[in-house]
């Protein structure tokens, strides 16, 4: 089994295009940036979501993913906005979220994974639709809490990574798979990074 999947693994590796190349590397160095709170992360986050967002109709047939990472485009350029607009010349800090926002983004996952997995079911040829909605809804809330500074943005983008690494490996997207994996670890380091800056602010 786990020759199977090593073989399958560098077979993906082998087939990976140069575009999904690129896309990658923006990608884990914009994650990288996101954990330094430093605003790189949205101009070379939007290589990342515009080569994926391409990706994702065209090549592997992952709609939700696919809008998701348009999605993402927008929430770039707001969240660069939102991070680069100082109020009373104070930059926005990082916060926990307050009942309130839970209650948000809450609502805010579950609507969006029930209207996904609907469109995915019944307008599209997906063989994935569950996976696919519920790896986007919370990729979706991650990203709403990140423009925001929140600091559960990364326990969204915990489940995402989480989410996303068998459903790219099962659409033979192993580079993107691994690209995941990355994330996954690089989500953990920015949230114990976020969690040690507020919690030095608020002391």
């Amino acid at each position: 089994m786990l020759h199977s999947i090593f073989q399958q693994f560098i077979a993906g590796i082998q087939q990976t295009t140069l575009l999904e190349f690129i896309a990658v590397v923006a990608g884990i160095t914009s994650v990288w940036f996101s954990r330094k709170e430093n605003i790189l992360v949205y101009p070379i986050g939007l290589i990342n979501t515009i080569i994926y967002t391409w990706l994702c109709f065209k090549t592997w047939q992952l709609y939700a993913e696919g809008s998701l990472n348009f999605y993402y485009t927008a929430m770039s350029i707001y969240g660069w906005y939102c991070w680069s607009n100082k109020k009373n010349n104070t930059p926005l800090s990082i916060t926990f979220n307050t009942k309130k926002d839970w209650i948000y983004s809450l609502s805010f996952f579950v609507f969006s994974w029930i209207i996904l997995f609907f469109v995915l079911k019944k307008y599209t040829n997906s063989n994935v639709p569950l996976a696919d909605s519920f790896a986007s809804a919370s990729a979706y809330t991650a990203m709403w809490q990140m423009a925001k500074k929140k600091i559960e943005n990364w326990l969204w983008w915990i489940i995402t990574n989480i989410a996303s690494i068998p459903l790219y490996f099962y659409k033979h997207a192993v580079f993107t798979s691994f690209q995941y994996v990355v994330f996954l670890i690089l989500a953990i380091a920015g949230y114990i990074e976020w969690k040690r800056k507020i919690t030095k602010t608020n002391s």
